[in-house]
């Protein structure tokens, strides 16, 4: 489950944070952060959770956790590693999350934050720049990867917008932060209705799922054409040496809306099946573009609203002209399950 974050100044805007759906609050590291900021801060928070930014010292995060915050952030980079392990004494009463740059992740810094009591990490795309254009979905995907398998929860800060939302939920994180220069109503409405709640389908949602069976009209196609990734593919020797070119067309059938599309609530982003591709070339070995195809297809069917999946995928570096797969998968009477694909040298 996401929960929202947003990032506040004053105890005023806290409280238009949580009126409009935010589940916690994040007081930034700044100078005005004082004892008596954050008591204001988590007075207004009534109960909420409260993150609090710190310096990379035991003594700030002790006076900063006797003021309310349940969660102390501290900026950590791969030269802080040392200074990390001196924290693994911090008292009981708040958790250590580190910030960490989108410049400076390091799988060693990581597994230090581990080993000295951190719980979570997040990822700062920093203020003023849009984070998937300095990354792609992939070495998200891998950092993300990375974090839960030292157990720790993972987040993403800093100048996210509405059509962001939709494609970092690919990586199911823990928190997704709104920086302080988004605390509008409106903005925060905006990416709190992006940000869905655990629920069983709503009646007529049921009810549109039956009927798209029968009723064409009823359906919307969203789809990407030529896309062309490098990947490690194929189950000869020869092949695990290099990248090949693999060409992916895919064609998503969409339940309409009843209304004409007023924002990113009302679409199926053409942004989901191409990130969903990243973040699978982005793994280990594939052995078949079968199991590559139905990757996708599966993965791209837990998504409510699509009725139906093809999936066409084809090497480009084969011979003289492109061998492949085209795969067409319906969204069975249950609920789609992600495939994990197999790994080199599993069985299939």
């Amino acid at each position: 489950m996401t929960l929202l974050q947003v990032s506040v100044d004053s105890p005023e805007q806290a409280f238009i944070a949580l009126s409009h759906g935010a589940d916690s609050i994040h007081a930034p590291a700044r100078e005005e952060a004082t004892r008596d900021a954050v008591r204001a801060i988590a007075a207004a928070a009534k109960g909420h959770p409260v993150s609090v930014g710190a310096s990379l010292d035991l003594s700030a995060a002790v006076a900063l956790r006797d003021a309310g915050a349940e969660i102390i952030e501290m900026a950590v980079g791969r030269e802080d590693a040392p200074r990390v392990r001196a924290l693994a004494a911090f008292g009981r009463g708040a958790k250590l999350v580190a910030a960490i740059r989108l410049d400076r992740l390091d799988p060693v810094l990581i597994r230090a934050l581990s080993d000295a009591g951190f719980a979570g990490v997040m990822l700062d795309a920093g203020q003023g720049t849009r984070l998937f254009d300095r990354t792609d979905i992939g070495v998200l995907a891998g950092f993300a990867d990375a974090v839960r398998a030292c157990g720790l929860t993972f987040g993403v800060s800093g100048g996210l917008e509405p059509p962001d939302i939709p494609r970092l939920l690919l990586l199911a994180p823990d928190i997704l932060r709104l920086d302080r220069v988004s605390v509008r109503a409106s903005a925060i409405d905006a990416v709190r209705a992006l940000i869905p709640e655990p629920r069983p389908p709503a009646p007529d949602e049921l009810d549109l799922r039956r009927k798209s069976s029968r009723r064409e009209e009823l359906i919307d196609r969203v789809f990407v054409r030529d896309f062309v990734l490098p990947m490690h593919i194929g189950v000869y020797a020869r092949e695990h040496d290099k990248t090949q070119n693999v060409r992916f067309d895919v064609d998503v059938r969409v339940l309409r809306q009843s209304h004409a599309p007023a924002d990113m609530r009302d679409v199926f982003s053409y942004d989901i099946i191409t990130d969903s591709i990243r973040m699978i070339a982005a793994r280990e070995h594939v052995a078949l573009v079968e199991g590559l195809a139905e990757t996708i297809a599966s993965r791209l069917l837990t998504y409510p609203r699509v009725a139906s999946v093809t999936v066409r995928v084809e090497k480009l570096d084969t011979g003289p002209g492109g061998v492949g797969v085209e795969i067409t998968r319906e969204r069975p009477s249950e609920a789609a399950t992600v495939l994990t694909l197999p790994r080199s040298g599993e069985a299939q």
